[in-house]
């Protein structure tokens, strides 16, 4: 299997928000990548710009970085007949590596904008190397930029930052310096494409932690519903597990418990609930270990959250 690290680079619209195509928010203009092998060697490159069809002025930020002008970027092929090269160019066994999780779904919406074949496989699994790194050098949850990697790394700066190809050939030349058998295992998953039905529906199990993602609802109170989502077992050793703290709302998206495993401990859960393009919802919960402090932090934000509660209700009556 060979790894394709991905940049793109987009544009937006420039005159504000209430203006922007809501089906394309950002227009890819350019798609850089390099094809790397198991052993990390470089197989081959892909580099090309995008003509404009949505938004023909630049963005005052997207102009910063581009070192090209939008009548040269007229002069370019329109993204069918990128995408369809570039994807050609991928080949049948690979793995998407891009550095953060913005532009797999970017790149799914200009596919749909543009009525493109989306010939990604789902659940479509990839590796974010700027939370790889993260795990190998920070705490797993820090993200760091692109430029503090290649610098932390000694990788030597020959080419400029924000632009497709460049940043593709430091997030590639990041991968080969990472120990990479230490984090090939944190494979993530891209939520463009949600599970339609539980047969879709996706389990990852990984050293410290478990993740679900639950198929799609139609409403949030139709998922919190759901048995299945709300379901908690010890990703260790399969049991279920009884629930010492159950779940609580954090806001309108996020809900969190505590349950305990006779064999491993406390472990603590956190579900968010995400919202499909076309207005359906969503689940990912997250099962962890849990220190006695962190049970205890819970514990507290549950009685603070509920305090509150009662406090909002009683002005109001």
């Amino acid at each position: 299997m060979n790894y394709i690290v991905l940049d793109l680079e987009w544009n937006q619209c420039p005159y504000g928000k209430e203006k922007e195509n809501p089906e394309i928010p950002f227009e890819i203009l350019e798609i850089g990548a390099i094809k790397l092998s198991e052993e990390k060697k470089i197989l081959g490159t892909f580099k090309e710009t995008i003509c404009p069809v949505v938004y023909k002025q630049f963005h005052f930020r997207t102009k910063e970085i581009l070192d090209y002008s939008m009548e040269e970027l007229k002069q370019s092929r329109r993204f069918p007949d990128v995408t369809r090269d570039f994807f050609a160019w991928c080949g049948n066994d690979y793995i998407l590596c891009t550095w953060g999780p913005s532009d797999l779904p970017e790149l799914q919406r200009n596919l749909d904008f543009h009525q493109s074949e989306n010939p990604l496989p789902k659940p479509l699994f990839y590796y974010d190397v700027q939370k790889l790194f993260s795990i190998l050098y920070d705490d797993g949850k820090l993200r760091r930029s692109l430029e503090h990697a290649v610098e932390a790394l000694r990788i030597e700066k020959t080419n400029p930052f924000h632009r497709a190809f460049d940043d593709t050939f430091y997030t590639a030349k990041v991968m080969m310096k990472m120990n990479w058998d230490a984090v090939k295992s944190y494979r993530s998953v891209d939520y463009y494409r949600p599970p339609e039905n539980r047969k879709e529906e996706i389990y990852m199990i990984f050293a410290d932690y478990a993740k679900f993602v639950s198929k799609l609802y139609r409403t949030r109170e139709e998922l919190m519903a759901d048995r299945t989502v709300l379901a908690t077992r010890c990703y260790l050793c399969g049991k279920m597990l009884r629930r010492t703290v159950r779940w609580f709302p954090v806001g309108q998206k996020q809900y969190l418990c505590v349950a305990s495993c006779p064999r491993n401990g406390f472990l603590k859960g956190k579900i968010r609930i995400k919202k499909a393009s076309d207005g359906r919802y969503f689940a990912i919960r997250t099962l962890k270990p849990a220190s006695e402090e962190q049970v205890a932090e819970i514990l507290a934000r549950k009685e603070e959250i509920q305090k509150k509660n009662r406090e909002r209700r009683k002005h109001k009556s």
